[in-house]
């Protein structure tokens, strides 16, 4: 590819198992591209199977970066992602090859083409002090304490919501400002408009279901429930995000006795096919600069992707 197509990048979303990995896997061998990627729990080392990284094999086929290089124990940002992101893509700028931005983490795309904002970091003590209190006091008493500190933030988040209550409360504690200040004065987005092609794959929801169902068995054929035993050996906080990947809290219960392997896959199953409707929700909302293809049509748009970037 020539480097006058280097600026361009292609950013590839869709819901869980909508087939975005093997449309990315293709579009790289054609045009000699970098897969980059966009899924906020793939970035963790532990959790290989269970949340379908792509494999060794492909991996060895064509470059991939960004998977699986955060410990588990890490509570990896966005923020954390986004200076990733820049580094892959001024990687793959140098060397003239096409980014090819792969997930399902519409913040993480949102970061790419919008911005982020940047809050300072926490420091350990105050967030382990918060999160000892949201286990001492319950989620109301938090949203209770955030909503006389931080009216504002408090009004926008569901009372049930423990992560996003503990996450507005340190801030609060932390830097004296609101979540929501912080958020008005961002970073400029990696990918300016005009800079890149979006899409978003969108499958029937019942096939797609199929699909997530299925894929969870293959998951556990593949030794999904192994690599969540050793992520639980490790006894790390469950608030951190690598312990709350689909599938991983059900398994674990299983572990302890609490669940059959049955039930734990049947919650696991169910856990993912809320999210993929909620990533349907949040891209149409949010992100409607990508352009939505049914899987069948993705060897079309990818064609077309291709052509473009062939400098013949």
């Amino acid at each position: 590819m020539s480097e006058g197509h280097s600026s361009k990048a292609v950013l590839i979303a869709g819901p869980t198992a909508s087939g975005k990995s093997a449309l990315a896997l293709e579009l790289a061998l054609a045009t000699g591209g970098v897969v980059i990627n966009a899924d906020s729990m793939q970035v963790y080392r532990d959790l290989r199977i269970i949340t379908a990284r792509p494999t060794a094999a492909d991996e060895a086929r064509v470059a991939h970066r960004l998977y699986g290089h955060v410990d588990a124990a890490v509570n990896f940002s966005a923020g954390a992602w986004v200076s990733d992101a820049a580094k892959a893509l001024d990687e793959a700028r140098a060397q003239g090859r096409l980014p090819i931005f792969i997930g399902g983490t519409g913040l993480y795309f949102k970061a790419l083409t919008a911005g982020l904002s940047v809050v300072p970091p926490i420091p350990a003590e105050v967030r382990e002090d918060v999160r000892a209190r949201l286990e001492r006091n319950g989620v109301e008493a938090l949203h209770v304490e955030l909503a006389r500190r931080d009216p504002a933030a408090a009004e926008r988040l569901n009372l049930r919501d423990r992560t996003r209550i503990a996450r507005a409360l340190e801030v609060i504690e932390a830097t004296g400002r609101s979540l929501l200040d912080w958020h008005r004065e961002g970073q400029p987005p990696l990918l300016p408009k005009d800079s890149f092609r979006a899409v978003f794959l969108a499958p029937e929801r019942d096939e797609l279901y199929a699909r997530i169902d299925a894929r969870f068995g293959a998951m556990l054929g593949a030794g999904a429930l192994r690599e969540v035993e050793r992520l639980a050996a490790r006894h790390l906080d469950p608030l951190l995000p690598a312990m709350k990947a689909h599938g991983v809290p059900a398994l674990i219960r299983h572990l302890r006795g609490e669940l059959s392997v049955e039930e734990a896959a049947s919650i696991g199953r169910a856990d993912t096919r809320h999210y993929a409707k909620r990533q349907f929700t949040w891209f149409r909302h949010q992100l409607p600069e990508f352009e939505w293809v049914k899987p069948e049509e993705a060897r079309g748009w990818l064609a077309a992707v291709a052509n473009a970037a062939d400098p013949g």
